[in-house]
């Protein structure tokens, strides 16, 4: 590649988003996904898998993030249940260390790293809105993909891309979102499959396509999830949502417990392939946060003007609400479910008013939504040895859902 540019925000209106959807790197995103989604049907996490010299680099700089994240701990903000402050401070210094970082990864072409960077540091959240969601995990696997672009990894790296790479970056996401109480994105209330992530909910299905014994419904199965999560993504994500909510899947997860009456693997994960196109990308809410730069390049045919457009606005090239009645934010599940949103509902253009439930996957300026892991500590602190009469378990405290 000759050039490369600072990626931009682009996607400024409905009209934009269906240019979008029918552009090459629309196509690229979603092949991407896909093959590497075929690469880890029926692979645990924990087998063997090769590992180039550019997946170690990678998995090197993930060392270093997290490294960066516990010297600097949160600061004492025990009053409130949202983002902890000291997750500015996590984020300049990646900022800050992007570039070294980047200077780590075998091949790369020093005129890239500014380009990429941006991916990179927006993988880790939103510097003003201290909030995660699926849009910030989206630019995690921009990163990725640019790095194969380049050549840094090959597509024999697609298995350890998933079951080394994303996973070890969902283990550092995990620690960012429990030391600084990240937010989830918008406020999608339980009507996700957590309150952060998709993709190891999509791969970690694929992974459990060909097994012979562990079923869909074995979620609701305690020892089965206990004892398979080193192995499958999706069950290690259940696992980690039983240990900060209490009462069961059905009530504070009703989306992974309708999927759960799916009754195979391939079926669930061909389903989630859908849904994620239809929920992340395209969603207004979401997809205005995507960032196109020469690698993953779009340019729509109605571009709006873009002056003075930063990335901290948590504003900045939002198509907010203006409202009227549709009913065009039906929820479509991978087992085909849809779920009926009351007509009367206030929309905007895609869906409801911008931190509303329903709008899209929750990834816009809405309404904060505290920390789920913040309530948790809450009731930690109120009563340190149980909860209702049951004793705590060592790590993430149950949060009193019912």
């Amino acid at each position: 590649m000759d050039s490369f540019s600072q990626p931009l925000k682009a996607i400024l209106s409905p009209s934009h988003l269906a240019q979008f959807q029918d552009s090459e790197t629309y196509e690229k995103v979603v092949k991407y996904i896909e093959r590497l989604n075929d690469s880890v049907i029926g692979v645990k996490t924990r087998d063997d898998c090769s590992e180039s010299e550019g997946i170690k680099a990678v998995l090197s700089i993930l060392d270093q993030v997290e490294e960066i994240a516990k010297s600097t701990p949160p600061v004492n903000n025990a009053a409130s249940r949202f983002g902890n402050p000291a997750f500015k401070d996590f984020y300049d210094k990646v900022s800050s260390a992007s570039s070294s970082l980047h200077e780590q990864l075998p091949d790369i072409p020093s005129e890239a790293i500014d380009e990429l960077s941006v991916y990179f540091r927006e993988s880790w959240g939103n510097r003003s809105r201290i909030d995660y969601g699926s849009g910030m995990e989206l630019n995690f696997l921009c990163w990725i993909l640019c790095l194969e672009e380049l050549k840094v990894v090959q597509e024999s790296d697609h298995t350890a891309l998933v079951i080394r790479v994303f996973w070890r970056y969902i283990a550092v996401m995990r620690i960012l979102q429990q030391s600084y109480w990240l937010e989830p994105a918008g406020s999608h209330g339980v009507w996700g499959l957590d309150d952060y992530h998709f993709l190891p909910f999509l791969w970690g299905s694929a992974q459990l396509r060909n097994h012979r014994y562990i079923k869909p419904k074995s979620i609701h199965d305690t020892d089965i999830v206990e004892e398979f999560s080193r192995d499958y993504m999706y069950l290690a994500c259940i696992k980690f949502i039983n240990s900060i909510k209490s009462a069961t899947l059905r009530w504070h997860s009703p989306m992974l417990d309708d999927i759960s009456a799916v009754k195979t693997w391939e079926k669930v994960n061909t389903g989630m392939i859908k849904m994620y196109k239809a929920e992340v990308l395209n969603k207004l809410p979401v997809m205005q946060h995507f960032l196109f730069g020469s690698i993953l390049s779009f340019q729509p045919l109605d571009p709006e003007d873009k002056e003075d457009e930063t990335l901290d606005d948590p504003h900045t090239g939002h198509a907010h609400p203006h409202v009227h009645n549709h009913t065009n934010g039906d929820r479509v599940l991978p087992n085909g479910k849809v779920i009926h949103l009351n007509p009367s509902t206030q929309y905007n253009n895609d869906g409801p008013g911008a931190g509303q439930l329903e709008s899209g996957w929750g990834d816009c300026c809405g309404i904060p939504v505290p920390s789920a892991l913040a309530a948790a500590e809450a009731e930690k602190q109120k009563n340190p040895n149980t909860l209702r009469g049951i004793p705590m378990r060592e790590g993430i405290r149950l949060v009193p859902f019912d």
